[in-house]
Order: structure tokens, then sequence, then C-alpha cells
């Protein structure tokens, strides 16, 4: 099917008879099913969306989009899919410019079918995380002051009890973790406090096989070495400029960012980032004259060296000017609605990352590594991507933090294949395997979206991708 393929006008009632299914949905799934989305004609799985409760007492819900995998939803796996920021949107990102089956168009105006959607191979399920990304809030704003790492991981294991407690059917599939950038702590925090929670607990049991990671944070400290490494290796910044860094800044140290020279130094790599897309070396930036798009320049940058060592984020992606296409469309009072988001007449003011909730993270971990080691120990399976060309968690330092775990290796460095092409390089160790996507950017979806699907499908059947030409 064509990747241009356009839905026109919606006959989607028919989705609640046009496939038999085995699973017997409760009450509180059916309504959510989505069954008018503009755009959307029949296709071969359904897809629900809505707000589950995550704590009664303050008022948290946290707001979902999930699909049913295009054949075989009870026997194939359930995959939760995160995006990072923190503060940023997974039904913006994941969902809607990535790995769904739907990808905004047009310019906000309209769906195309994605070929290569991940829900061919697994049931995807795409949550806004934490409470106050996208349309997932809480009624009491004092939570918004709390949120941090253990904060999100506690709500979105909440989250997945609730929703396996709506979705019953789904208890028995086996379940893994994915997502990209920030994500890459809240993923291995996740696991862990399901692996936890499970010993605890057998009646409460989330079949947890495996996480996949995209382009992580993961250590801060190796994560801010790659980045530098990276801007300079790939002549982002001067010699001159590399060597007063690796003079000033020493990023294992939690006094760092009191060494004025340093962080001035760090300010000049963000403010030649700022001339490019960090995200994409070699694609151009959005230069769209809309009024979304220049009120959207004055915030495409964040940074919080402020009252934290977490690194800079700015907008960016394959197509430059995706973020403003999406948040177009999440606007539209019709998509609402036809995702349960709002009435379609009170609407919701959705924007694809929160900057105050970026600004505002109360705490994050320095480093997941101990949880990759008790997760290696606890036998999940535990792989890890990178788009090469990605300048804000660049591979270096993906590199760097995994070289840290100090693991044996099984498969030696080489080349894997896609479609009889070198897709990137792979390494396989004792517990963890490692892959790089040649030739793309931070959300690797985005930028190869044939080989993604490939290297995701490995993944779920725990076997290596090609590593010849076939």
């Amino acid at each position: 099917m064509s990747h241009q393929t356009i839905y026109s006008v919606s006959v989607a009632l028919c989705l609640c008879t046009l496939f038999a299914f085995v699973f017997s949905d409760s009450p509180e799934a059916m309504r959510d099913l989505v069954t008018d989305l503009p755009g959307q004609s029949g296709v071969s799985f359904r897809h629900f969306a809505g707000y589950v409760p995550v704590e009664k007492k303050n008022g948290r819900a946290m707001f979902y989009w999930f699909f049913e995998a295009m054949s075989l939803p009870n026997q194939k796996p359930l995959v939760l899919w995160l995006n990072g920021g923190p503060g940023c949107s997974s039904v913006g990102y994941g969902a809607t410019q990535e790995i769904g089956p739907f990808l905004v168009a047009n310019k906000g105006n309209s769906f195309q079918f994605n070929p290569f959607a991940w829900n061919h191979e697994a049931n995807i399920l795409f949550l806004e995380s934490p409470v106050g990304v996208g349309f997932s809030y809480s009624n009491t704003s004092s939570d918004y002051k709390k949120i941090g790492d253990e904060f999100t991981a506690r709500d979105t294991y909440s989250f997945i009890q609730n929703w396996l407690e709506r979705f019953p059917a789904y208890k028995e599939n086996d379940f893994y973790i994915a997502g990209e950038s920030y994500a890459g702590k809240y993923i291995p925090e996740l696991a862990e406090v399901v692996y936890d929670k499970n010993n605890e607990n057998s009646s409460l049991h989330i079949k947890l096989k495996g996480i996949l990671l995209g382009n992580p944070e993961t250590s801060e400290a190796e994560d801010w070495d790659g980045w530098v490494d990276y801007a300079w290796s790939h002549a982002v910044i001067s010699d001159e400029l590399y060597g007063v860094i690796k003079r000033s800044c020493n990023f294992s140290s939690n006094t760092t960012w009191d060494v004025k020279e340093c962080k001035d130094n760090i300010d000049e790599v963000i403010n030649q980032y700022h001339k490019i897309d960090q995200y994409s070396l070699y694609t151009p930036t959005c230069n769209g004259n809309s009024t979304l798009s220049s009120s959207l320049d004055s915030t495409r940058f964040r940074t919080n060296l402020g009252n934290s060592k977490m690194m800079p984020r700015m907008m960016g992606g394959y197509d430059p000017c995706l973020d403003d296409y999406t948040r177009v469309f999440y606007n539209r009072a019709d998509i609402q609605k036809a995702l349960h988001a709002s009435d379609g007449i009170h609407l919701k003011n959705w924007s694809i990352c929160n900057d105050d909730i970026f600004n505002n993270w109360t705490d994050s971990k320095p480093s997941v590594l101990p949880i990759y080691k008790k997760l290696i120990a606890g036998g999940f399976r535990i792989w890890i991507y990178s788009g090469d060309t990605d300048g804000r968690v660049p591979v270096l330092g993906t590199r760097y933090c995994i070289n840290k775990l100090a693991l044996p290796i099984k498969t030696s460095w080489r080349p894997w294949y896609h479609e009889k092409q070198v897709s990137g390089w792979l390494q396989e160790y004792e517990g963890l395997t490692f892959g790089t996507f040649k030739g793309a950017g931070h959300d690797v979806p985005s930028f190869k979206p044939s080989e993604s699907l490939a290297f995701f499908s490995a993944f779920l059947k725990g076997v290596l991708p090609a590593l010849s030409p076939q």
C-alpha cells in the first residue's frame, strides 16, 4: 500500500462489526472505541482512546491511544510506547509522527496511512505521561510541582494496572515497553517497578518480557561527554571550544555546573546547535511563515542548566514542521471529540511538549545503569538503538553508557542489513543488544520506517536482524 494513500470520509461505524475478535470487551473499553475519526475509512484493526484514572484523591487521569494489531491481536504482544522530553507527548510523536498507523499530513488537516506501522507486529499502546503532558491532567495543581522520575513511574504503573482492568483480555499477552529520548530513563524505571511489584504480588502480575530504547538518555556523565564529543567530531564546534570544555567540565562531578567557564562554554555549544536541527544534523529546519511556526520559534529551544544537569531540548524532526502540524491536528474540535479527549465544544489546549514540566522537573536519576544490571540479572530482553545523525542523544554517549556496563560480547560489531542494504551496525552483548541506524536522526522511525519495523520485529522475536545481505 502506498505511503501516500490518504483516507477520505469516515465510514468507521462499521468497525464494530467488521471483524470478529475473540476478546470479551468491557463496557468501559467499548466506550473508548474510536468510530468516527475524520479521514479514517475501514481498517483491519480497532483502536481506542480516552482517559484512565491513576489517582482518585487528587483526580489524576492519563490519556491513551491504543491500536490493536492488524491481525491476531489475541496472540501478539502488547507494547507500551513512551516518548520523553520530559514533558513530550507519545500521542503527538510516536502515534502520529513515527510508528502509528495514521500519520499527520497536509499541515495537520488529514492523515496518511503508514504502511510500516508497528501494529503490524504488536498491539501498540501510546500514553501521554506524566500528567500535564498532552491531554493527561490532574485536578490538583500541586501535583504539577512534584512531577519527576519516581512520580512518573508510579503513575504509569497505576495506569497499566487500571488499563488492563479495562482491557482484561490483554492480561495474558506478553508485555514490552518501548520508547525514545528521555524515555531512556522512564522505561528502565517503570520496568523496575513492574519487576518489583510482580515479585511482591502475583495477583497483579504483568507479563513483562523486555524493553526497547531508542537514542535513550541513560547516564548523565556519559551522555554529556558524548554530547560534547559528538558536536566536535561532527564539526558543530571548534577545536578551541572543545578543548576549553574538556578542560573545564567534569561531568562526573556534582559541582561541574558551579564552574562558570564550563557553563559559559556549554552555552556556546547550545548556541551553535540552535542554528540547526540538533535532532537531525543534516536535514533543514522549519522556516514556515505561519503564525503557529513563528510563535513556536521562541519556545523551540529549552535548557534547564539552572536547577539540574538535564540536557537541552530543541524541537525537531525529519519533516521540520511536523511538530507544528501535529499541534494543529490535536487542537481540532472534531479530532478531540473523536478521540474522547473532549466533548468537541469545551476544547483542551493541546501542545506536543509541556515546557513547564521540563523546566520544573523535580527529580531525575543521574544514571539508570544500575537498573540495567538488575533487569539483565532478571533475564529481561534489552535492546537499544541509535540514529547516528542525532546530536541530542548521540550514538557516542550511548556507546559510552553501554561500555560502563562492561558486558561480555556475544556477537562482535558488524553491519546489519535490510533489503540487501546496510542499515546500520550492531553488537550483541550478554544481556543487551545495541544497533545503529545509518543516516537516522533522533526519532528513528520517522527517518527509517521500513528498517525500524524490521528491527522491531527482530526484537519481539528475540533474534538478531539480518547480518548479511539476503
